[in-house]
Parts: C-alpha cells; sequence; structure tokens
C-alpha cells in the first residue's frame, strides 16, 4: 500500500476543492488501494494507557443510554465484546505510519490539518448522530462501518448536552454507504453525520483546524498582553464640538474601530502572532531533546557519518511565513530567517526524512548551521 497514492476516480484535487470542500460530502470507494491499517488495536490500546494521550470510549448499554469513559486506561474487558469505540487523539504524533496518512492530503495547506484520530469499535460501536464544526477525512480501515451523512439542517435538535457527545436529532441521509478498508469520506462542516460498526473496525479520521474568530481575537490580546503592547491610548487631537454630549457618534465608532485595529496593521508583529497560533501543538509530542547539546563542531560530526538520517519528531506542526521577515514556524516557536536559510527551512518545513549528503548540501553557511542545532537541540528534529 502506498498511501501517498490516492485514487480520486474521476475526480482531481481541483474539481475536490471546487466541487466538494466544505459544500458537500463525498465517498471515495477504494480511494486507498490494498490498505492496511498502519497502526493495529491492539497498539491504539496501548497508546490509551498513556496518561499524556487523550482517549476515551463511548458505550451504550442495555437500554441504550450513553456513557464516556476518559483515558488512561487500564483495561477494557469491562466493556465486552459489542455497543462500544475507543477514540485516541493525535495518533500521529505517536506513530510515524499514522502521521504518513497526512500525505495524500498535502493540496490542502498542512496549517489547516489538526491531527489524525483513530478509533477502534467493537459491533454496534459509534458516538451516535452528530455534528461536527471542521472538516474531516474518515479512512476506513480494517472491518466494516455502516456511515449516513445528511445535509445541514437547522431544525435538527441538540441532544445530550456533554462535552464529547455533540448528538442531534434522526437526519435524512444523503450518503447511506458500508465502507471497507481502503474508502475515504469527506464530510464538511455541520453536515450530520452517523457511523455504526458493523464487526471490529477501525477508522482513521483526518480533522482540520477551524480556528473560532473568538479564539482568534481571544489568543491574540494574550499575544499583545505577553508582549507589553498595545498599551497606547487612544486619542482624538482634532476633537470637533460635540452637538449632543450623550451620543456616540458615526464618526466616534470610525475612529475606535481603527484605533482598535491598529495591532493588525502591524505586520511583522501580526505574522509572529499568526504563524505561533497556527503551528501550535494542541495535543502533546514526544518531543526528542538530545542528551547533550549538539554545536557545530558535533553537527560536522554527524554530518561525517553517511548512514544518518534527519527525522522531524511525528506530528510537528510548521509553516513559513516569508513576507514582512522570513520565519520558520515549530510548534508554535518562531525562527527568524534570512536568504541564505530559506532552503533549508523549507526542507525542514516539508518535514521529509533528509540524509546526510542532502543535509550536507544544506549546511552551506554558519546561520545555517545555527538553524540546524537549534531544531536538533528543542527535540523537533532528530538524528537516526
Amino acid at each position: 500500500m502506498n498511501v501517498d497514492s490516492l485514487n480520486w476516480g474521476d475526480l482531481t484535487p481541483e474539481i475536490f476543492l471546487a466541487q466538494y470542500w466544505q459544500k458537500k460530502p463525498l465517498l471515495i470507494k477504494q480511494a486507498f488501494a490494498n490498505f492496511k491499517d498502519p497502526i493495529s488495536a491492539d497498539e491504539l490500546a496501548g497508546l490509551a494507557m498513556e496518561a499524556e494521550i487523550q482517549s476515551r470510549i463511548v458505550s451504550t448499554n442495555s437500554k441504550g443510554d450513553w456513557q464516556v469513559d476518559h483515558g488512561p486506561f487500564e483495561d477494557f474487558s469491562q466493556y465486552g465484546e459489542s455497543n462500544w469505540t475507543l477514540l485516541v487523539q493525535a495518533v500521529n504524533n505517536w506513530s510515524r505510519p499514522t502521521h504518513n496518512l497526512l500525505a495524500p492530503f498535502a493540496f490542502i495547506p498542512s496549517w489547516r490539518i489538526d491531527d489524525v484520530m483513530v478509533s477502534f469499535s467493537t459491533p454496534n460501536g459509534g458516538v451516535g448522530a452528530h455534528l461536527d464544526q471542521y472538516d474531516v477525512f474518515i479512512i476506513q480501515g480494517s472491518g466494516k462501518r455502516r456511515w449516513q451523512v445528511g445535509a445541514p439542517d437547522s431544525s435538527l435538535e441538540s441532544l445530550l448536552p456533554h462535552a464529547d457527545l455533540k448528538q442531534v436529532s434522526s437526519f435524512e441521509a444523503i450518503i447511506d454507504e458500508i465502507t471497507e478498508a481502503g474508502d475515504l469520506l469527506y464530510i464538511p462542516p455541520n453536515h450530520p453525520h452517523k457511523g455504526l460498526s458493523i464487526e471490529n473496525s477501525v477508522n482513521f479520521s483526518i480533522g482540520f483546524q477551524a480556528p473560532s474568530s473568538q479564539e482568534l481575537w481571544s489568543s491574540f490580546a494574550d499575544k499583545l498582553i505577553d508582549n507589553n503592547l498595545g498599551e497606547q491610548r487612544f486619542s482624538d487631537p482634532a476633537r470637533a464640538l460635540c452637538q449632543s454630549n450623550f451620543t456616540i457618534t458615526p464618526d466616534d465608532k470610525k475612529q475606535l474601530k481603527a484605533f482598535m485595529l491598529q495591532q493588525l496593521e502591524q505586520e511583522e508583529f501580526y505574522e509572529q502572532f499568526i504563524g505561533q497560533y497556527l503551528t501550535q501543538g494542541h495535543h502533546a509530542l514526544e518531543i526528542l531533546v538530545p542528551v547533550n547539546d549538539i554545536d557545530k563542531d558535533k553537527l560536522l560530526d554527524i554530518l561525517s557519518e553517511p548512514d544518518i538520517s534527519f527525522m522531524p519528531v511525528s506530528g510537528l506542526k510548521a509553516a513559513i511565513i516569508n513576507d514582512v521577515q522570513p520565519t520558520l514556524f515549530l510548534n508554535g516557536e518562531s525562527f527568524p530567517l534570512e536568504k541564505q536559510t530559506l532552503a533549508l527551512a523549507q526542507q525542514l518545513a516539508q518535514q521529509k526524512p533528509l540524509s546526510t549528503s542532502k543535509m550536507k548540501a544544506l549546511n552551506t553557511c554558519l546561520k545555517n548551521t545555527q538553524l540546524l542545532t537549534d531544531v536538533l537541540n528543542k527535540g523537533y528534529w532528530y538524528i537516526e
């Protein structure tokens, strides 16, 4: 199985974006030929036993009542042979083969991707009909599952006001299919959907990051406070005589709005904020900090070894902004760039393994050495 190769059938990524992305759901049968689970159910259960990894089990009892238990878990025997689902977030942060499932979706900027959630479901296991506020691609792994997806419907009632179960009332399905290994289902935001496992099955859900306006503004305000900015006071030296002192005039509102937006117009500050915000991790990473810091001389010794590879930690979020102040962003941290460091930064942002010979070709100056050792010493890349 080559997960880099997604069989679009009669579609292309361009057609998908134009006709389906955030518009309507899509099921592509056998999008991945000969698909094999990149992580087994037993390995998934092992991750759910770790305290730093977010996991939960959604189950129903004989009366049909829903229950949500949060990990870490020590044992799964109490849940029986049916009617439950284990969901583990950000499995791509801990499983390189699972992280590789993101490769076919590189036609969408990597900053939009949140994580790969993996679920294991027993027969009749699921989380009920629900809505998500983000896009998701679901790759069917081993086993079979019945998926029903509907169109947005404002008349749907919210059920069980539970943070883990955003369930809604029954809906009319526009997709009602049984998925098998290698099938790909795309569900846009606010489309009700329901997946019910027919047999023991595994699903790989690629979820997308969609910050709310509230989240962006709140984080932006925090950034201003952290940098002791935004302390300038409103001023109005051209103030005209007011006609009624109890009125907030349209001109007052205009001036105050412009005053509030001044920080957004400071492009360098905004670039730093948006780059750090969009690459910060929402889940734990397996950071691999070296026991001893790597300096220039140590790096040269490493580059003399022909069989060494440079690897990014799995699940690392990376991006480059190459506008006012070219910057590489890794896991919410910024690394200023210059012309001679841009090529190295682009390779680091692509997060593909780099051979010694490739790294030698990129390590052309002291600034590249400094960037590379900095990234290695922070544990975002490591030597294999």
